[in-house]
């Protein structure tokens, strides 16, 4: 069984949890980095302000944790809904979800390519994920060549 927090503690555990240079960004910022790949962090003259934008190719790229971005949503929702404080959260996982699709379109419509990474998938597997950007970098390239 899981184990349960005081509210003081939970309370502590939220409050510390950032929504710039987390971990897994900068896991990820030094794989691409160590690659020779250039980016903007943070971009603010796109949409969502990607956490990392590699503005030489267009490609937006968000870091996303499980929880907040509701990862698995259709066995998270119903868990929340048993839980202390479940609408309360189930309302903002769900609009920030609505959020995610939002601002995937306008990027999508402004040329953008738009890559999300879940933020165990950056920790366990962050060659894969460089490798995912570079297919999208070797994609814009040869959308630039047609």
């Amino acid at each position: 069984m899981a184990d349960v927090l005081t509210k003081e503690q939970r309370h502590k555990n939220m409050k510390n949890i950032r929504g710039k240079d987390t971990k897994i960004e900068i896991i990820l910022r030094r794989a691409l980095w160590k690659k020779g790949y250039r980016y903007r962090k943070n971009y603010k003259k796109l949409p969502g302000r990607p956490d990392i934008a590699l503005t030489k190719y267009k490609i937006a790229i968000f870091c996303d944790g499980e929880f907040f971005h509701g990862k698995d949503w259709e066995v998270l929702q119903p868990r929340l809904e048993k839980s202390d404080n479940g609408e309360f959260w189930i309302s903002k996982i769900s609009r920030n979800r609505e959020r995610d699709n939002e601002i995937n379109k306008r990027l999508l419509y402004e040329g953008w390519t738009v890559v999300r990474f879940w933020g165990d998938d950056i920790k366990k597997h962050t060659d894969e994920c460089v490798k995912v950007v570079e297919e999208a970098i070797l994609d814009a390239l040869l959308m630039d060549m047609d």
